[in-house]
């Protein structure tokens, strides 16, 4: 039967331009993932959109000089260009700024406060008196009281991924005026988050042996030190109201939590889109629905612990069935930042490569254990070497000779030789453990399974030299391996197909085919003999390395 598939994929701050650290880790693996399932037959909805009432959006506005809606529409535009050059299949991606979202923020808020899940109380904030204001989490820094690490943000440290409240850190200093604030008393709302410690815990320990190690024993590690309830609003000027007026103004919902609503909020923006607007409920309350939530290391806490304590509390939304989270991407030695403006910003690298070379190189390093570090110099190598040399070399000594020798047809093949038959097997083998490796969420798995095919049909051709038993007379010979290739081609043009979209559709034209890769589904088709090919084309170029230096911006 097929399978109902909610994708759920981080929210970026529309801050600056995106940078190849994020979409290694939070961005083309959903799309690897989408892409397979609805080949495979299965029903997806794939949903994000720009976060933009970060504290990020705020302080790049206040460095430039402009309100920060003009930082929103400058990077939401980027961000919908980008997706589309990479190819990334998003069913929405939308925005924190709809009146959706705050509409379905508000309905999630109320149910809460109603069901006495939210209460006011008074903590301690910073104040910059020299700013005359209120500080938000990311306009404190300081060192890590966890790690030590001396750039910490208020909210949380990106070295060790620890959520934290600004009050934690050591020898914290504002970014407004790089001055020691002082600590105020401010009224807020509050998530009672400790009455969920026991149903997380619980949660948390069963079923889950599919998730990451890293991901579910560092959500088990701060579920089992005790949770505390959390403030979800801020003393901001910009993002989502209250709905309620009970704190006066200047006063805002915290932007992780209602950043976190948006999966549902883009939901039923995606489903009111499609004229039926409570299709959204097939997936979020289907319990035979699995939601997936791609994100960064840096962001494990929001969707393993404070998101699924949300939707407990709110009742009738399914839980996150798998939060395939992937370490970092390091460049030059260090994490990528887009704040600190250290990453390789993928308008630069969009413009010099192609999308599939960039998507393969960053599938080949997903820092799906571990974390990875950027290279361009490996980028050009892998390009030359593996794509080239590999799979678009596989390619050209099946297409060209067919071309030239056979006029563009499908050959008869006669009979088969048991080596034959193995090599067409084999490629029904590789698209079943593909596939198994993406559904998974094994991406690099699933890659080198494919690559590794390509490599044993090259070994094939050069074995059967289907050339030289043509010059020598033994056209039966060269037809039969010249077809069995084709067999192995097709096939691995549908196993490569959610990584490399863009030249897997090219190859389909090449070898004849009118639809899409995705409308074929993920299954082999046999070569028709008799059918007639495309013209061949090289599906990658070799590279050189650019003398201009990397691609930060």
């Amino acid at each position: 039967m097929p399978e109902t598939i909610f994708i759920g994929v981080a929210w970026p701050y529309a801050n600056g331009s995106l940078h190849l650290g994020q979409i290694a880790g939070a961005y083309l693996p959903p799309d690897i993932f989408a892409r397979y399932h609805r080949a495979a037959g299965n029903r997806v909805l794939m949903v994000s959109g720009s976060d933009q009432h970060g504290t990020p959006i705020t302080v790049r506005a206040e460095q430039e000089g402009l309100p920060p809606q003009a930082i929103v529409d400058r990077f939401q535009a980027e961000f919908v260009e980008s997706w589309k050059q990479l190819g990334i299949t998003f069913d929405l991606y939308t925005s924190t700024g709809t009146k959706n979202h705050e509409q379905t923020v508000h309905e999630m808020f109320l149910r809460l406060l109603q069901k006495g899940h939210i209460y006011k109380g008074k903590t301690l904030q910073f104040f910059d008196s020299q700013a005359g204001r209120f500080l938000p989490d990311r306009y404190v820094e300081g060192t890590c009281p966890r790690c030590g690490y001396a750039r910490a943000r208020g909210d949380q440290c990106d070295n060790c991924g620890s959520t934290l409240d600004a009050t934690d850190l050591i020898d914290p200093v504002s970014r407004i005026s790089r001055t020691k604030p002082e600590l105020r008393e401010s009224e807020h709302f509050f998530f009672r988050q400790s009455a969920f410690n026991e149903p997380l815990l619980q949660w948390l320990s069963t079923g889950k042996e599919h998730w990451r190690p890293h991901v579910r024993n560092f959500s088990l590690g701060l579920v089992r030190e005790g949770l505390p309830d959390r403030a979800i609003t801020r003393d901001l000027e910009w993002g989502v109201r209250l709905p309620v007026e009970d704190l006066g103004e200047g006063k805002r919902i915290y932007v992780w939590y209602e950043a976190l609503m948006g999966y549902l909020s883009a939901s039923k923006e995606w489903a009111q889109r499609q004229g039926d607007p409570e299709a959204w409920r097939d997936f979020w309350e289907d319990p035979a629905c699995k939601s997936y939530y791609f994100i960064g290391k840096d962001n494990i806490v929001f969707h393993t612990i404070i998101w699924p304590a949300w939707l407990m509390a709110y009742g009738g939304l399914n839980l996150p069935y798998d939060v395939p989270a992937n370490q970092y991407v390091n460049f030059g030695g260090g994490k990528a930042s887009t704040s600190l403006g250290t990453a390789p910003f993928l308008p630069n690298y969009i413009n010099r490569y192609e999308a599939d070379t960039i998507r393969y190189y960053l599938a080949a390093i997903m820092p799906e254990t571990s974390d990875s570090e950027f290279s361009e110099e490996d980028l050009v190598r892998r390009n030359n070497e593996e794509l080239v040399a590999t799979w678009g070399n596989l390619v050209n000594r099946v297409l060209s000779p067919l071309a030239r020798t056979y006029g563009g047809l499908v050959p008869e093949p006669g009979a088969l030789k048991p080596s034959d038959e193995e090599l067409i097997a084999r490629g029904d083998e590789m698209l079943r453990a593909v596939g198994g490796h993406i559904a998974a969420c094994h991406f690099r798995d699933g890659l080198r399974v494919a690559m590794a095919y390509g490599a044993e049909a090259n070994r094939y051709l050069s074995e059967e030299a289907p050339w030289k038993a043509a010059t020598e007379g033994r056209a039966e010979d060269a037809a039969r391996a010249y077809y069995t290739a084709l067999c192995a081609v097709e096939a691995l043009k549908v196993g490569l197909y959610p990584y490399l979209p863009f030249s897997s559709q090219e190859l389909h034209s090449m070898l004849g085919h009118g639809d899409t890769v995705a409308e074929q589904g993920w299954q082999v088709r046999r070569p028709k003999p008799g059918a007639a090919l495309g013209k061949p084309q090289p599906l990658f170029r070799k590279l050189e390395l650019p003398t201009n230096g990397g691609g930060t911006a």
